[in-house]
């Protein structure tokens, strides 16, 4: 039998130690998505308030950078929010990687097994540009699915852009491009995030509500990284911009 707090204190060790460990399949092969989601959930019993949640993996990209091939989801620590204009101590992170995001804020409650993108754009009471800092607690982004997902999908801090009202944006158009340094380092559409941001987050939904969960009004939730995740250090300066949402920019000392 795999013992969940065990695995959860794994993970825990390895991100007070800064210090980054093998992956929980290695020693334990049996290790599935179910069990995975189940470690995850010890984390969060243990992280403190609830900002909302993330998806990951919803773009082709993000899969083909390590290897796995659907979404998964996981939570936001309150904690884990950067203030516009805060720098990231990279110091205190393993290997942390920058990703653009779209942001949704719920203005309403949304739960259920059939909930639709429609259904998520009409209960959003706000889109925001976000840059998410990824530090995966597993040695060089090596893991299986079920790895990534008892790991909080690789989750670590995040900045969120100013909200603007959804109406009138099409997010499967929108241009999205992060820069590190003044310089280029992906481009992407929203339509890179399974088809429309508001699919994934639809998505989530009803991956929460196989648990008997649901997102809740105030609740922001990350839709997934757009470009594939940049490696950063202390000196960078990271900026992710998305048309019509606007801009949020990421010091790092």
């Amino acid at each position: 039998m795999i013992d969940i707090t065990e695995l959860a204190g794994r993970l825990g060790k390895a991100v007070a130690d800064r210090t980054a460990i093998a992956p929980l399949s290695h020693g334990f092969p049996e290790l599935d998505l179910s069990t995975a989601y189940r470690v995850q959930c010890a984390l969060r019993a243990a992280a403190g308030p609830l900002a909302g949640w993330k998806l990951g993996l919803t773009s082709r990209a993000k899969q083909v950078q390590v290897d796995v091939g659907e979404p998964i989801y996981g939570f936001l620590p309150a904690a884990g929010a950067l203030d516009l204009g805060e720098p990231l101590d990279t110091n205190a992170r393993i290997q942390p990687r920058c990703e653009p995001e779209i942001v949704f804020t719920l203005g309403r409650d949304l739960a259920g097994p059939h909930v639709t993108a429609s259904d998520v754009l009409a209960a959003s009471s706000g889109l925001a540009v976000g840059i998410e800092v990824l530090d995966s607690r597993y040695v060089d982004y090596r893991f299986t699915t079920p790895d990534v997902v008892a790991d909080n999908t690789s989750a670590a801090r995040y900045v969120v852009g100013a909200p603007v009202s959804p109406a009138g944006i099409d997010l499967r158009l929108v241009g999205v491009v992060l820069e590190r340094n003044g310089r280029v380092v992906g481009t992407a559409s929203g339509a890179a995030s399974l088809g429309h941001p508001a699919s994934a987050v639809a998505w989530l939904v009803r991956a929460l509500a196989a648990e008997d969960e649901g997102l809740r009004a105030g609740e922001i939730v990350l839709s997934g990284g757009l470009t594939a995740a940049v490696p950063v250090g202390p000196g960078d300066v990271v900026v992710a911009s998305v048309d019509r949402l606007g801009t949020v920019e990421l010091a790092c000392r």
